[in-house]
C-alpha cells in the first residue's frame, strides 16, 4: 500500500449545517476567526486515528492505536466558521509500530485555503503490547520526501529535547531581563505568579481503546487551560499561532483524575508561550504520574485580528530561564521559517 492509498478526507460543513456551525463556534457574536480550536483538535486526533487504524486493521484486524504525540501544529491562516472545512489526512511513514499521519486543513471558498497542517504520532498496540507494523511503498518523489522528514521528526523525538548552553547573545539577553527585574520599582509580572490550574474526572463516555481515555479529550481540556492563562496578559483576544508539541506519556484510565496545571513562560513582542502539563491520579489514589506536556504559542490581536502588544515577563529561576530560552529559540526558527514562506511566495 502506498502513502496516498491511506487518505482520508473530511468535510466539516459549516457552511449548510447550522448546528454543527453553532457546535464550534466561541461566540455568537460576529467575530473573526470564530473557531472553537480545542474541539477541532479533538476532530484532528480522532481522524488521525481513523486513517491509522484502517492501514493497521488492514494488517492485523484486531489492533488499536493510541496517539503519541502531536506535532507542528501551525496556524497559517486565520479560519470562517461560515464556510465548510476540509480536512487532508494521510499517513507519511511507518515505523516499527509507530505512524506519522499528516493532516491538512483547508477552507473551501477562502482566498487562503490553506488553514493549518499538523502530524500525530500514532502507535500500533494488541492486548498491551505493540504491534509491528509493515512498511508502505514509497513510489513518488513527493511520497519519498514527506516519509524522510516525518523520519527526520521521529529521530529528533527519540533523543529527546536538546538544550544547548546559552550563546554570548543568549546570555545577555537574559541578564538582561535580570537586571531590568531588579531595578524595576513598580509590579513587574512574574512567570512564577502566572499560573492557572484546574481539575478533571474521566468517564466512560471518554473511553477510546478499551479502558484508555480518548485522546483528543485530553488534547481539548488542555488547550482550554492554556487559552485561560493566556488571558492572563493578553489583554485584546489571544488567538492560537502553532502548537509546537503534545506528548502522552501514559495512557489516561477511565476514572482517573487529571490535575492540568499552565504557566506562561515567555513573551515576544505580541506573542507569549504557554506550557500545561497534566498530571493522571488513578482512581484508587494509588499511581500519579506525568501523563501529558504540551507547548502552545499564543498571540495577543485586536477585533481586526492584527497583533497587539503583551507586557514582558520575567523568569526568575534556572528552570524559568531554562523554558524562557527554549521558547525564544523557537520563537526565532518560526520567524525563520515565516521569512522564508513569505518570500517563496513571491
Amino acid at each position: 500500500m502506498t502513502p496516498q492509498e491511506t487518505s482520508i478526507t473530511e468535510r466539516l460543513n459549516f457552511g449548510t449545517d447550522a448546528l454543527l456551525r453553532r457546535k464550534f463556534m466561541v461566540t455568537d457574536e460576529q467575530v473573526r476567526a470564530n473557531l472553537r480550536v480545542g474541539l477541532m483538535l479533538e476532530v484532528l486526533d480522532k481522524l488521525a486515528e481513523e486513517t491509522a487504524l484502517r492501514y493497521v486493521q488492514s494488517l492485523e484486524s484486531e489492533a488499536r492505536v493510541v496517539t503519541a504525540a502531536m506535532d507542528d501544529l501551525e496556524v497559517r491562516n486565520p479560519p470562517d466558521v461560515e464556510k465548510d472545512i476540509i480536512l487532508h489526512a494521510r499517513i507519511n511513514n511507518v515505523g516499527r509500530t509507530s505512524m506519522e499521519v499528516g493532516i491538512r486543513i483547508e477552507q473551501e471558498g477562502a482566498p487562503n485555503s490553506h488553514i493549518a497542517g499538523c502530524y500525530f504520532t500514532m502507535v500500533a498496540r494488541k492486548d498491551d503490547h505493540s504491534v509491528l507494523v509493515q512498511p508502505l511503498d514509497y513510489e513518488t518523489e513527493d511520497e519519498k520526501r514527506r516519509s524522510r522528514q516525518a523520519a527526520e521528526r521521529r529521530s529528533a523525538r527519540s533523543r529527546g529535547p536538546a538544550f544547548d548552553k546559552p550563546t554570548i547573545a543568549e546570555y545577555a539577553m537574559l541578564h538582561e531581563l535580570h537586571r531590568e527585574l531588579e531595578s524595576d520599582s513598580g509590579a513587574p509580572l512574574l512567570a512564577k505568579n502566572l499560573i492557572t490550574s484546574g481539575w478533571e474526572r474521566t468517564y466512560p463516555e471518554h473511553e477510546n481503546v478499551p479502558q484508555t481515555i480518548f485522546g483528543g479529550h485530553v488534547i481539548h481540556h488542555a488547550y482550554m487551560y492554556a487559552h485561560i492563562c493566556a488571558e492572563m496578559i493578553a489583554d485584546q483576544r489571544a488567538l492560537l499561532v502553532c502548537a509546537n508539541r503534545i506528548d502522552f506519556y501514559q495512557p489516561v484510565r477511565m476514572g482517573d483524575k487529571l490535575h492540568f496545571v499552565s504557566q506562561i513562560t515567555y513573551t515576544g513582542t505580541t506573542s507569549l508561550t504557554v506550557e500545561t502539563s497534566i498530571t493522571r491520579i488513578s482512581r484508587d489514589r494509588r499511581q500519579t504520574s506525568l501523563s501529558n506536556n504540551c507547548i502552545f504559542c499564543f498571540v495577543n490581536v485586536d477585533a481586526n485580528l492584527q497583533p497587539m502588544p503583551v507586557p514582558q515577563v520575567f523568569p526568575t529561576t534556572y528552570t524559568e530561564d531554562t523554558r524562557y530560552l527554549a521558547a525564544y529559540r523557537r520563537h526565532g526558527v518560526r520567524s525563520r521559517k515565516h521569512t522564508e514562506n513569505q518570500i517563496s511566495s513571491v
